[in-house]
């Protein structure tokens, strides 16, 4: 004899009893065919093998067979047990069944209990089920289910219970569809919000131009200056040079001058008259960083997010805290981060160089506004890469300085509006 009162979750009506589900259930496992005795042209007992054969609580069956083992039978509940379904039911509606080792049949010993009921209840544990799923392929363990307790009306008011639920399930269906639209709506909305900001703020809309600010043009030759220093320093390459000029014509169209050759482009949209407009090649570049030997943080993506601890390598790329490197492989290629602490960055980045002459919130929100053309552009098969090409052409508005800490500041608060 054992007291249960701590292991009950709730208390009962009067006229109910805890009981464990092995008291008042058979359960049975099935057992795998070989496929030479199942066949698909509906002859013989159906055959079913998993989650795929369990359709929005209904049994879909595509398998039949000659020489069944373990049956199931009219009013059976299947449970799969094993997979990638694993915790999917539905209440069997065929005289007899075959199932495989990935389904287990609940039987009830009598009538004085409702198998829809029982369904009910193991659908509300069926979560702290699941999370006790072991394996390399998760599956629930046949103690699982039979040491499950139960609260066991009388057998007249379980039906009772199952007749509500019927009627009130539909109406809590459509209201988690309707929450789920909403909440789709709204994780929408706030993106559009959020990328409605960026695209005012990388137009010149987002903050007024204040003429005592001076114009973009005079920041170009700090931009060039820097530039040729850091070659000099070996920490750019030669290419980085390689400045085209973009402006607007008197017919106020834009050109672009590269090596004494105009042409006529198209940008995506009009800049304030006081901007210059470059290519991001012309302020940013993609470099490796410092090789260097020794102990040290691996910087890898998961780490950056929060979603792993840190392990320690011996030699990479290192990077300084206060860095910013992005994602140049994988399915996020083009997201940004500030680096939090010296380490080296993992193999999927690339240290991110922005002129000291722009203000460096701005270029990262430009670069944040572009996030999904990045994303939607990458390039190969196995490990889609960043479309260097795309990211580098990607053309900029140069305000002066002081508008663009403007621009970067009213972002913040507005996003934080947002919030």
């Amino acid at each position: 004899m054992k007291c249960i009162d701590e292991e009950s979750p709730f208390e009962i009506p009067k006229g109910w009893e805890w009981s464990k589900l092995s008291n008042v259930i058979e359960l049975l496992s099935g057992q795998d065919f070989i496929p030479e005795k199942y066949n698909s042209s509906n002859q013989g007992i159906p055959y079913i093998t998993g989650a795929s054969n369990i359709v929005n609580g209904n049994l879909a069956i595509n398998r039949w067979t000659e020489t069944p083992t373990v049956i199931g039978k009219l009013g059976d509940l299947l449970i799969v047990c094993k997979g990638s379904g694993v915790g999917k039911m539905c209440i069997c509606n065929v005289d007899k069944i075959h199932i495989a080792r990935q389904i287990q049949i609940i039987r009830n010993f009598s009538n004085a209990i409702s198998l829809s009921y029982v369904k009910s209840v193991v659908e509300a544990n069926l979560q702290t089920i699941i999370s006790n799923a072991q394996g390399v392929i998760p599956g629930i363990s046949r103690e699982h289910i039979l040491n499950l307790l139960i609260p066991l009306p009388p057998t007249n008011e379980q039906y009772e219970i199952d007749k509500k639920l019927q009627e009130i399930l539909p109406f809590i269906d459509r209201y988690a569809k309707s929450q789920e639209a909403l909440d789709k709506l709204n994780v929408e909305l706030l993106g559009n919000l959020k990328k409605s900001i960026l695209q005012e703020a990388v137009q010149g809309r987002l903050v007024q131009q204040i003429a005592e600010e001076g114009t973009g043009e005079e920041l170009l030759e700090q931009i060039k200056l820097e530039k040729q220093q850091l070659i000099k320093e070996g920490k750019l390459k030669k290419s980085a040079l390689t400045d085209s000029v973009i402006f607007r014509g008197d017919d106020n169209k834009y050109y672009e001058r590269i090596n004494a050759q105009t042409v006529e482009i198209e940008l995506p949209f009009e800049y304030p008259n006081n901007w210059s407009v470059l290519r991001l090649k012309d302020i940013c570049q993609l470099i490796d960083g410092e090789k260097r030997n020794g102990k040290g943080i691996c910087l890898d993506a998961k780490y950056l997010r929060g979603k792993s601890s840190a392990t320690i390598v011996e030699k990479g790329k290192f990077v300084y805290a206060g860095d910013n490197i992005i994602l140049v492989d994988g399915e996020n290629s083009g997201e940004v981060f500030t680096v939090p602490q010296d380490g080296y960055m993992g193999s999927t980045f690339k240290q991110l160089w922005l002129s000291s002459a722009m203000w460096k919130p701005y270029i990262l929100a430009f670069i944040l506004f572009y996030k999904e053309d990045l994303r939607n552009s990458k390039r190969g098969a196995a490990i889609p890469h960043l479309n260097k090409e795309l990211f580098y052409n990607l053309p900029i508005g140069i305000p002066p300085y002081q508008e663009q800490q403007r621009i970067a500041k009213r972002i913040n608060e507005l996003s934080q509006l947002l919030k």
